[in-house]
């Protein structure tokens, strides 16, 4: 029976980390990794069956980034995370 063979490479040469384009402001990194963990946190609260923005509280969104080990977002963020909820419906 052939056994499988292990491999730490990703499946696609598109799922590798790239490194952020140098020389952008500094508002456009920060931005850019704010929508990043909205995006996260919007996917792990879909999953754990939060479908509603209403019921997507601060303390519902701070208690699943604990759970990823992300820092607790702020409340920007959390805003973005019910509009990112709202708009995928």
């Amino acid at each position: 029976m052939p056994v499988a063979a292990v491999t730490t490479e990703p499946f696609h040469t598109s799922l590798r980390k790239k490194p952020l384009p140098a020389g952008r402001p500094r508002e456009w990194y920060v931005s850019h990794n704010r929508r990043l963990k909205a995006m996260r946190l919007a996917i792990a609260l879909l999953d754990t069956g939060v479908y509603a923005p209403s019921s997507a509280g601060n303390a519902r969104i701070r208690a699943a980034a604990a759970r990823l080990a992300i820092h607790p977002p702020s409340d920007t963020t959390c805003r973005m995370v019910r509009a990112l909820i709202r708009d995928g419906r």
